[in-house]
Parts: structure tokens; C-alpha cells; sequence
């Protein structure tokens, strides 16, 4: 298990990101200039669909001004700010890479969000929160990097009120394995896809009634295609966070969305009062 979060974390490693998050924000203005949460979306939301998904998963969780909401696997913030900016709920992150913490809470002082949206250092397996802590739970293109779901979903529950939502948006097995790189692991070593039905699953034995569970594989499709039709993506972009071969990665994302190898869920749950 140790051998598997430290392959996760290296594979999200990125040195000096901060320094270039501040070098391709110069084309906003200048250091001290406020932005918002939408100019950041091109290089802060890493998952299918980007901010459209944040923001329809949030619609179909039904995400409040009186909520408190954990972002597990937050990267550099994107979709906590979202939330925040949108909704007015109070949001908090969680990350297993401490480069992408240190740059959540860089882009967050930089959209004048840091009174609202916090940021923290951790392992989704151990989550450094009290029990029945938040109102509704986040997690978007997290749970492939993770082989151990039930602990998962357990620890989920665990810091979830009674009655708290939970909703997630990831990427799911289908026909085959998937071409490898791709954005959430450079091989198989890392990556722990299930089908949908076995997600689902899962989240139920782990104490959730589901609420919604939708297949958005085709709107991935499009969206898949859409890109292809637009060519290289506008600059700062998320090559910015992944690096030089991001392009490769998020191709092969594409391909394995197109070739029906991978789907996309969305799905929001409810959480019992006591793990069963």
C-alpha cells in the first residue's frame, strides 16, 4: 500500500509549480490583481469536461450557501473555488501532493478566496477531519489512483453528516484496458479502474444510498470531439500543472473515451447514519 501512494504521489509531483502558475498568470495583469475563479479554469480543473463538470455536478448535488463541503483529491483548487464563488458554501481541500496544496492556496490569494476556501495536506484513505464533519463531499477523477475503494468510501461516510452528500464524478472501466499514459497514471502500476456497476457498489456497501447515477460517456464523447475540432488548447492551459507531455496524457484520455475503453460517471449519495 505504501508503494502505491508513493508511486500517486510522484506521479503528481511537481516541483517549482507554484513559479510557473505566477509566470503564466502574468497575462492577467499584474501580481497584485484580482482574478476569478473562471479565468483559472483553462489550468485548474483536472478532470473530463473541466468546469462544465464542476459545475453540473454541483447542480446535481445541490450544493448551498450553508454548506460546508470537503474537495477530496483538490489538486490546485479549481473546482473548491468554484463552489465557493457560486454557491457561497465554505469549502476545504485535500491533497495527497504538497506542491499542489502550496499552489491552491497561491491561486486562491490570488481570486481574494483564502477567508472562504482552505487547503490542507493529506491521504483520502486517512482524512485529517472529525467524524459527521461536512454536508457534502467532492471527488472528481480521484478514485482510479485508488486500489483500496472501501476504505475510501468508508473514510468518505466517516467525515459526511447523516444525510450528507456525496458526489463524484470519475472515470470508470468499460471494454478493455485502457492505452496508457494518461493524466492520472503513466501506467498500469497506479491506476485502479472498476465499472460503474462495481463503483456504485462499493459506495453502497459503504454505508450511501445512491441518490442520481448518470452515464456521461457520450457528452464525453463530444466534448472529446469538440476538442480534437479546436486544436491546440489556448494558452495558460493545464500543461502549465502537468507538464511538457500533458498533451500526450489528455490524448490518451481521448482515445480511451472514444474507443469506449473508459466511460464517465456521475453519481451523488446519500449518507447513512452508521456504515453498514
Amino acid at each position: 500500500m505504501t508503494e502505491i501512494i508513493d508511486g500517486v504521489r510522484d506521479h503528481y509531483r511537481a516541483t517549482g509549480l507554484s513559479d510557473r502558475l505566477k509566470t503564466a498568470l502574468a497575462v492577467f495583469g499584474p501580481e497584485n490583481e484580482t482574478l476569478s475563479p473562471q479565468q483559472l479554469a483553462s489550468l485548474d480543473q483536472f478532470h473530463t469536461r473541466g468546469l462544465a463538470a464542476t459545475a453540473d455536478l454541483a447542480k446535481l448535488a445541490a450544493i448551498s450557501e450553508s454548506m460546508s463541503v470537503l474537495d477530496v483529491g483538490s489538486g490546485v483548487g479549481g473546482p473548491a473555488r468554484y463552489l465557493a464563488a457560486t454557491s457561497g458554501c465554505r469549502v476545504t481541500g485535500v491533497d495527497l501532493s504538497e506542491p499542489f496544496v502550496d499552489a491552491a492556496r497561491y491561486l486562491t490569494a490570488r481570486t481574494g478566496q483564502s477567508g472562504q476556501v482552505a487547503f490542507e495536506t493529506g491521504d483520502a484513505l486517512s482524512l485529517p477531519f472529525d467524524d459527521g464533519h461536512f454536508d457534502a463531499v467532492f471527488l472528481q477523477h480521484v478514485a482510479m489512483n485508488i486500489a483500496d475503494r472501501a476504505r475510501l468510501y468508508r473514510e468518505i461516510h466517516r467525515v459526511l453528516k447523516a444525510g450528507g452528500k456525496f458526489a463524484t464524478y470519475d472515470v470508470v472501466l468499460r471494454d478493455g484496458e485502457p492505452h496508457y499514459p494518461v493524466p492520472w497514471a503513466r501506467t498500469p502500476a497506479t491506476s485502479f479502474l472498476m465499472t460503474a456497476a462495481a463503483t456504485c457498489e462499493a459506495i453502497e456497501a459503504a454505508g450511501f444510498r445512491t441518490l442520481v447515477s448518470l452515464d456521461d460517456s457520450e457528452t464525453a464523447k463530444a466534448w472529446v470531439a469538440q476538442l480534437r475540432a479546436s486544436g491546440p488548447p489556448p494558452s495558460p492551459n493545464l500543461g502549465v500543472v502537468k507538464g511538457a507531455d500533458f498533451a500526450q496524457l489528455a490524448g490518451n484520455l481521448g482515445r480511451n473515451i472514444m474507443e469506449g475503453r473508459v466511460g464517465i460517471l456521475s453519481a451523488v449519495f446519500e449518507a447513512a447514519s452508521t456504515n453498514s
